[in-house]
């Protein structure tokens, strides 16, 4: 067979992420049965791996779902709310309109407040949409991977709760990369996956689960199979899967895990994104034209958006910036194109984004900002 043309390329765009050498390793480890004692050896440590990451503690039950952060969100929606229910769901970006399209896809009675692009949800104007309303379930995304905009999960949870429903909170880009204190935010499901902060390949979505959703889950009717919580819980308590998992996935969920709460320490990795979050600001700031999109405050510990200065074009960054920089064996991520589209459109400035999640170590976005910027600075 012949070898294939693949480039070696450092990632930086915001999903699938860099993996390290010892974890693409794992890989190789031992093939073993989902319903043997094996599976045991790699899903318990898994399972209370992901729930101290989580800060779930015994509040929460983890579950992994075959598929990708939007199977765990699929699953919330058919799961939890009910034929007879108004679901709202609250965007502040192209993955928080994801959640409503799946709510939708569902045949789920929805209606999606929007906020603008680049903006956190505020809660007066949530609040009066509530009171409007009156849903019995909220959804919404923690960090927004389009923006770079992290919502106050714990004081949206609490704005929905005021008003008597329960949250339903999509975390796919920032598990993994920011204290959740999962325990005291609120949610009654959070949604994410392996591709993102974990940095792992896709392969599984994972659902933190509370025993009030799990209640709810039993009333509700016509849920499906995989995307049934009260079927994936009974395995998950046994340390299994509903279906037949992706072993090799699961060998290296198992070491990546141990790592990073045994050996980095997950203080440490928290402390690391934030670290690396100001590396990005300081960077933007000093270049002439450019600043950051999403305001202080409300700004991702793992993907930043930064605006460009007037007159730069989706074409100089697509075929310009990034051509440039794959030839220098990096992937950069010109944008999310649905904005930057409708940005340009408007005759507004165009964003770039810059992910800096999972194992991306600061040395590491130090020399690509460097890269970056030299070709920027051509534009």
């Amino acid at each position: 067979m012949n070898t294939p043309n693949f480039a070696p390329l450092k990632l930086f765009i915001t999903g699938p992420t860099y993996i390290r050498d010892d974890v693409k390793q794992a890989a190789l480890l031992p093939e073993f049965g989902h319903r043997d004692s094996e599976n045991d050896l790699r899903f318990a440590p898994i399972r209370e791996n992901l729930r101290i990451l989580a800060g779930a503690g015994d509040a929460y039950e983890p579950v992994l779902f075959l598929g990708s952060g939007s199977t765990a969100m699929e699953a919330s929606i058919r799961s939890l709310v009910a034929e007879n229910e108004t679901l709202l769901n609250v965007s502040v970006g192209a993955f928080g309109d994801h959640y409503f399209n799946i709510a939708v896809a569902n045949g789920k009675k929805a209606e999606n407040l929007k906020f603008e692009y680049g903006q956190a949800i505020d809660l007066t104007v949530l609040e009066a949409k509530l009171r409007e309303l009156k849903p019995a379930v909220v959804s919404f995304t923690h960090n927004e991977t389009s923006t770079g905009v992290t919502n106050d999960m714990k004081s949206v949870c609490a704005m929905i709760r005021k008003h008597g429903a329960m949250p339903l909170v999509d975390g796919v880009s920032i598990f993994g990369g920011a204290d959740l204190d999962l325990i005291n935010s609120g949610a009654a499901m959070y949604s994410t996956a392996t591709q993102k902060s974990l940095a792992l390949p896709a392969g599984f979505g994972i659902g933190f689960i509370s025993r009030e959703a799990e209640e709810k889950a039993k009333a509700v009717t016509c849920k499906g199979h995989t995307t049934d919580i009260t079927k994936q819980l009974e395995r998950a308590r046994k340390n299994q899967t509903l279906t037949t998992p992706n072993c090799t996935l699961a060998n290296q969920m198992f070491v990546q895990l141990e790592r990073i709460v045994k050996e980095e320490g997950v203080a440490a990795r928290f402390a690391r994104h934030i670290e690396m979050r100001g590396m990005v600001e300081a960077w933007a700031a000093r270049l002439n034209g450019f600043e950051m999109f999403a305001p202080e405050g409300y700004r991702s510990p793992t993907v930043s958006a930064v605006l460009c200065p007037a007159g730069v074009s989706a074409a100089q960054l697509k075929k310009g910036v990034k051509e440039s920089l794959r030839g220098q064996g990096y992937l950069m991520d010109p944008g999310y194109g649905k904005l930057n589209a409708a940005l340009e459109a408007e005759g507004r400035r165009l964003v770039i984004r810059i992910g800096h999640m999972g194992d991306i170590m600061p040395d590491m976005l130090a020399d690509y900002l460097g890269k970056l910027e030299a070709e920027l600075k051509k534009l």
